[in-house]
Order: C-alpha cells, then structure tokens, then sequence
C-alpha cells in the first residue's frame, strides 16, 4: 500500500532535493535523499520498496547511468528523470532504456505527484507478484491459501491437484474476484513444472501491436526476450485471453501447434467472460478455445460458498487488525446473516474490502458493518441475485464462527470457552463435533 511506500530523491543540488523531498512527503511517502547516483545505487536494493527521482545531468555517476544499473539491478523499479531545458532526446532515450517517465524542469509539483503515485502502483504490483511468484513455489503453501470448507472449494481443490499433474492447456473462468490468478499459480505449484518458470501477461495491459511485440517479438536490441521464449518448457499465464484480438488469436493458434504433445509449454488462460453477458466461447476463435480448454476450471462465485463468506471474513478482519493495530470488530448475528445474504459482485476482493473499511470504521467506533455491506453492494453496477438461505442455516453459521472465534481467542481452552459462551461442557462438545472444530487446532505449541 502507498503509505509504507519510499521516494528516493538523487539531485546534486540541495535545494532541489529538499523541494521534492518536501512536496512527497506532504503526498505521505517515505522520503530519502542522495546527492549522487553512486549514493543513491549504494543505498537501493533489488527489493526496494519505492520509486526513484533522480536529474539526469549530476557530477560523478549520473542520472543515465544510474538508470542503467537500476535497470540490471531490478528493471520493475519505476525511476522517474528530471531533465533540464534541451534535454529532452536524452530523456526519450532513458524512457527506451527503462524509465518510468521523465519531468522537464520548471515542473509542476501536481504533476509529479500523480506519476509518483501511478509509478508506487506499478511497484506495489511487481513487489505483490514476486513475494506471490516466490510463496506460490511450494504448492502445500498455495492450497493453504485457497481456504474453505464448502463442497465446491474442497472440489476445486481436488480439481487442481488433478489438472496440475496433467499436461495439456488449462482454461480458467470466473467472475472476477475469484481468485483465478491464484489458482493459476497453485496449477504450477503442484504439477511437474513447479521448479520451471512461470511467466505471466495480461493480454488487456497492452494495445495489440505492443502485446504482439511483447509475446512474440521482435522486440528492439532484443534487450528482452518475447514472452514465449522467456516461458519455455514452463508455464505461460495469459491473463484476460477475452481481450486478444483475433488476429492475435490467430497467431496464438500458430504458436500452440509448434508446441507439440505433450506441449513444451503449458498454457493457462484466464478469463473473466461474465462483464459483458457473453460465454469466453464468444470471445474466442474456435480453434483457439479447444485448445485451450482441454481442461476447464470455473471458479464459484462467493455468494456460491455458504459460511466460507464468515470464514473468510473473520480471517480478514484479523489481518487488518493486525496492521492496523487495533481489535478486529465483533460480528453480530443480523451482520453475519447480511454477510451470508449479500450478492457479492466483486466476490473475495470486495469482501476483502469490506473488510478493511470495517476495521478502519471501528477504530474510530463510527458507523456499522451492515451499512458498509449494503451501500457496497447498491453501489455495484452489476445485477446479481443470490438464493435466500433458510434461518436455520445463518444460526448455524454463526454459531460455528463464534465458537471457532472463541476458541481461537483463548487458545482451545475449554473451559474459558464454557465461561465465555455459557454452556455447559457436553452441548460444547457436541456443537464442536458438528460443525469439525477439533481443539488441538486452537491450542499453540
């Protein structure tokens, strides 16, 4: 998030350092300043959680050759140049070696503190796909992120320890929110191709010709390799398939059928054909789409999981919590049943939302959690409908979150529960039974 997000400001001159320095730090960035590009290189890591804005013309290491080396270092870092009157071939240049973008002086402040947030967002996603990249290589780690206890998250789950051993093109369709970007990780995780690459593009990122480029080539000085050639004999994720265009396609079509059986490259399309009413057979050539979906996962939409919605929730509720510092708000009986009830267009990225306005709104004990949950869902502009669920269903969900949130809490002490919740140790034991809470889960080695 852009609060834990740094600046680091390389300018010769004083004055001009501690002027952007200021301006950033007024936009909430973390600010660090170097009068050199050799101080600024020695201070800046591969992981370096930040954006960089350094002059172009400095004395020693200048604005270019740091751009270089930060480039070779890690090439997602965003380094944004300032360049002087008449200096602006030199920043074309830096823009075709890796630049983010460049400001001409006299800028405006405004301005750069736009780019800097367009350029923190770019980083948050490159830093969140590598931290993904490097936790989705074990696959006992990815299935313990795609949590649930409903009959379609347990099938899912078996569908991929099945998929992922197998070799052929997989096709992922979902609302969005589902998660398809996670499971199209954990197909790599557990299948043979773990310990290969994976490589992933989003096919609406780009206009046609540059996502042609990008997947293909040729691309200039051939600095990089085209994305078919960066993947192969691993994984190709093509996020978005819907938004190729069927020339694209068509060329898609011809690099599958150099591919071979089994293919040495394993494709996983990832669509979301439910925006426009249409079917992703809609949206693909033919050929195209049987060759793609020799295996085909669609993903449950939330409102779909039952009293995974409250599992989810709670879980949520904590992490925020945690990062807020705070205590997680308690969930009431009519929220929890608003929570079951909900449409859920956005599915678990709205609830994860929800989740942490919840918190932000508790710290300042303002507001409720129902308010949030149904403002949220009228302000979607997609219809959805959601099955009404019988009462004895919403008690039984709240009944199990309240015990697991109470064991939890005191760490599978049984009788601290029975205190608690005010039952005796035989209705405990029986509810717990029934809803598979086991009490060495709770209890901390």
């Amino acid at each position: 998030m852009t609060r834990h997000m740094r600046v680091a400001i390389v300018d010769d001159e004083q004055d001009m350092r501690q002027s952007i320095g200021q301006w950033m730090a007024l936009s909430g960035f973390e600010t660090e300043t170097y009068c050199d590009g050799q101080e600024a290189f020695a201070a800046i890591g591969a992981d370096f959680p930040g954006v960089v804005i350094t002059d172009i013309r400095m004395p020693g290491m200048d604005g270019m050759t740091l751009l270089k080396k930060l480039v070779a270092l890690d090439s997602t870092i965003p380094v944004i140049m300032i360049t002087g009157h008449g200096d602006v071939p030199i920043a074309v240049e830096a823009m075709r070696l890796g630049a983010f973008d460049f400001l001409e002086k006299p800028f405006d402040p405004e301005k750069m503190m736009a780019l800097a947030e367009r350029a923190v967002k770019a980083r948050t996603m490159a830093l969140e796909s590598r931290a993904l990249r490097h936790e989705l290589s074990d696959g006992t780690t990815i299935m313990r992120r795609l949590v649930g206890a409903s009959d379609v998250m347990q099938r899912l789950r078996e569908d991929i320890l099945d998929v992922g051993q197998a070799d052929g093109h997989v096709l992922i369709d979902g609302e969005t929110g589902t998660g398809k970007t996670l499971v199209a990780h954990a197909l790599h995780a557990v299948g043979s191709r773990a310990g290969r690459k994976l490589v992933s593009v989003s096919c609406a990122g780009y206009a046609e010709a540059d996502l042609v480029a990008r997947l293909f080539g040729p691309l200039e000085d051939g600095a990089v390799k085209p994305i078919v050639e960066e993947a192969r004999g691993g994984t190709l994720v093509l996020e978005d398939i819907e938004a190729m265009s069927p020339d694209t396609q068509a060329r898609l079509v011809g690099f599958l059928n150099e591919l071979g059986t089994p293919p040495d490259t394993r494709i996983v399309a990832v669509c979301n054909s439910h925006t426009a009413g249409q079917t992703i057979e809609d949206g693909l050539r033919p050929d195209l789409y049987f060759r793609l979906a020799a295996h085909k996962l669609l993903l449950p939409p939330l409102r779909m999981r039952g009293e995974d919605i409250l599992a989810l929730f709670e879980t949520y509720l904590a992490q925020f919590a945690d990062e807020y510092g705070c205590a997680a708000p308690v969930v009431s009986m009519p929220e929890a049943a608003q929570l079951l009830q909900a449409p859920w267009p956005g599915n678990v990225r709205q609830l994860v939302n929800i989740a942490e306005r919840a918190v932000l709104q508790s710290r300042r004990e303002d507001g409720a959690l129902m308010s949030l949950i149904m403002a949220d869902n009228e302000a979607s502009s997609e219809v959805m409908t959601t099955e009404g669920k019988p009462l004895k269903e919403h008690v039984e969900a709240f009944e199990r979150m309240l015990i697991d949130n109470t064991m939890r809490r005191h760490k599978g002490s049984i009788t601290a529960v029975m205190e608690e919740l005010r039952l005796p140790r035989r209705t405990l034991n029986e509810k717990m039974a029934k809803y598979s809470l086991v009490r060495s889960d709770y209890v901390q080695s």
